[in-house]
């Protein structure tokens, strides 16, 4: 079964190949994550599937053709969480959680079905920001930022959901616990596709690693397959400490 199928996926930004044929076909309830150099197409790819930027080839959500559907529809199967944390307006954390239930019809936070508070109240459990519900999110940290950026999307209840650097910027503690949150909503029954520049996170966490090299696809395969010494060679151009701590795979970039 897949719940994301992508072909032949191409995007030219500023008359430069970003993505060059892309093929990937995904499964539900797991965790991919997203890795290669700067300039692979990382951040492109996921921009292409929610549709922000140009591009051709198609993309299927449990078989259907998302090019087919309303930006509400789409928007309802996936969800996506960009690169930053950034607020400008000194809401309550609750509210920006609520923002995850517009495609739904939840227009107004202070309105909200008894299904739409369900799953606010779920997604703040599951990324542990119940006690932030009510603070300004222009008061918050940066790691709490992240967690109720990534609450919002957990709170649309998408089939698929989309987070580019989800860990980016925040201490090794908030790093786990994003991940162990994106994995528990894989083990939930989505797929959660995650862009990450840490090997070691991709390799503990990721049911699967898609390895991307000039806007193709250099490998996609269990972790230990797609982050092999060979691959980390050619397409990283490093070598890696490679282990195990508590039955989890443990990789160190060493030089």
């Amino acid at each position: 079964m897949t719940a994301l199928q992508i072909r032949d996926l191409s995007v030219r930004l500023g008359g430069r190949a970003v993505l060059a044929g892309l093929s990937l076909d995904l499964p539900p309830a797991s965790l991919v994550a997203v890795v290669g150099p700067n300039g692979a197409g990382k951040t492109s790819l996921l921009r292409a599937l929610v549709g922000l930027v140009p591009a051709a080839g198609t993309i299927a959500a449990a078989g259907q053709d998302l090019a087919r559907l309303s930006a509400r529809e789409r928007a309802r199967r996936i969800a996506y969480l960009p690169q930053g944390h950034e607020v400008h307006w000194p809401l309550p954390a609750r509210d920006i959680v609520a923002l995850g239930r517009f495609p739904h019809g939840a227009a107004d936070p202070d309105r909200l079905s008894d299904a739409d508070r369900l799953a606010v109240a779920d997604a703040m459990r599951l990324t542990e920001t119940e006690h932030l519900a009510d603070r300004p999110v222009t008061a918050l940290s940066g790691g709490e930022r992240a967690r109720v950026a990534l609450a919002r999307v957990f709170a649309s209840g998408a089939a698929i959901i989309l987070a580019d650097e989800p860990t980016a910027a925040l201490d090794p503690r908030h790093q786990l616990d994003v991940m162990a949150a994106l994995q528990a909503r894989a083990r939930a029954g989505a797929l959660v596709v995650a862009v990450t520049h840490d090997l070691g996170l991709a390799a503990r966490y990721a049911d699967a690693v898609a390895a991307l090299q000039g806007g193709r696809v250099a490998r996609f395969g269990p972790p230990g397959e797609a982050l092999a010494p060979d691959l980390l060679r050619d397409v990283f151009g490093i070598e890696a400490y490679v282990g195990a701590h508590q039955g989890a795979p443990v990789l160190v970039p060493w030089a």
